[in-house]
């Protein structure tokens, strides 16, 4: 989708009255009525316990289910998880899957366009955390021809088609059924419902903003997003938002093994006991070239900006750089051998008339091969250039 590129159609953008309402109401009902009940009313720990039952619940469904599973079908879920995610999803209020999904993929093909992207950080904080949903900006209206996948699912139908029920149904049935078990239906729906609601959502919406504002960028400079490991501790793991912009259909964002991301091991745990499936994951060479490219783009820039590098950043780089290329080396003799078993299997097996036909694939292959061999040795030669502080082309 591509949006008129009209300033004017932004500026006079008409109010998204649902969504304005929701989103600006809620926090002030909160603000007020959340403080109120615990000066009268106390702690209840029973309500504590709903509360994090559903932060858990809601935030999870939106990281593991509308962002991970069903935006960018980074793995696949059997049917009781779904239904679990999206149901927790409703309870999340973030709009229908259809709605959010399309969004989101929009965002990703479009990322940081002020007049395609729907909420592009280039608007700055405001727009990109809030108000493309208050207004009816033309970049926000989406004809949801990206996502004819979902588009194919029964029960995704549903829940577009009576959104606003589902919400009202889950978040009554569901947070009252809790008030229930709690023994204190209105602390239940002040601290488990409200609060709740409204954490959830400004925790989604750091992503869009701040996590495209504040942080580092590790894999990549295309775009505005950054790596934050504070804000991964509020979103379930999102805060690693470099990465998953240039790995968008991995299903981890903190990759690293010490880095905070519990959906990637809420994923991770379902896939051990047979509920999820087909994760999807970047191998480690390519994430280590990514590191890598940028490491000697920025040390180029501080050469070109005369900001010389001190011999323990260059050896550093090196370092790294090297063992990348070891890995990828490694990988290349594999293939190598993988494909002189091939050759010799093909002439053991192959009748006559057909050797000649497999020798000529073979040979393309072998080509293949030794090019990536000698690309490897001439990105070893600039490495060693790197570590004299000598600059190079390519």
């Amino acid at each position: 989708m591509s949006v008129e590129r009209n300033p004017q159609a932004f500026e006079n953008a008409p109010i998204n009255w649902v969504p304005a309402i929701v989103l600006l109401s809620t926090p002030l009902l909160a603000i007020v009525l959340v403080p109120w009940y615990l000066w009268t009313h106390g702690v209840n720990p029973a309500v504590w316990t709903a509360f994090a039952f559903f932060m858990a619940w809601t935030g999870l469904s939106i990281t593991a289910g509308y962002h991970r599973l069903w935006a960018h079908k980074s793995y696949e879920a059997h049917p009781i998880i779904k239904y679990f995610l999206l149901l927790g999803a409703t309870l999340a209020v973030q709009s229908s899957a259809f709605d959010w999904c399309s969004g989101h993929r929009t965002h990703h093909r479009h990322v940081d366009d002020e007049y395609d992207d729907p909420y592009s950080a280039k608007r700055g904080f405001w727009f990109s955390h809030m108000d493309w949903m208050l207004h009816k900006y033309p970049s926000g209206q989406y004809d949801y021809k990206n996502i004819p996948d979902l588009k194919k699912d029964k029960v995704l139908q549903l829940q577009h088609k009576y959104y606003g029920i589902w919400v009202i149904v889950t978040n009554v049935v569901v947070v009252g059924l809790a008030g229930l078990l709690t023994g204190d239906m209105l602390g239940t729906f002040l601290i488990a419902g409200l609060l709740r609601m409204v954490l959830t959502h400004h925790f989604t919406f750091f992503i869009n903003s701040l996590c495209h504002m504040f942080g580092t960028r590790p894999y990549t400079d295309e775009n505005t997003a950054r790596d934050n490991p504070i804000l991964a501790i509020f979103t379930w793991g999102e805060g690693y938002h470099n990465y998953h912009h240039y790995f968008q259909y991995d299903y981890r964002n903190g990759v690293k093994w010490w880095q905070y991301d519990p959906t990637k091991w809420f994923i991770g745990l379902l896939h051990k006991v047979g509920l999820a499936k087909e994760l999807k994951r970047v191998d480690d060479v390519t994430i280590k070239h990514a590191e890598v490219t940028m490491q000697f783009k920025r040390a180029q820039e501080r050469i070109t900006k005369g900001e010389e590098m001190t011999l323990d950043e260059r050896f550093m780089a090196f370092k790294d750089r090297i063992s990348a290329e070891y890995e990828a080396f490694t990988q290349t003799v594999e293939e190598w051998h993988a494909l002189k078993a091939k050759s010799v299997e093909l002439k053991r097996t192959e009748f006559a008339n057909r050797l000649h036909e497999a020798d000529e694939k073979l040979k393309e292959q072998f080509a293949q091969v030794e090019a990536k061999i000698l690309a490897h040795g001439e990105r070893i030669e600039n490495a060693y250039l790197q570590l004299k502080g000598k600059s190079t082309q390519g």
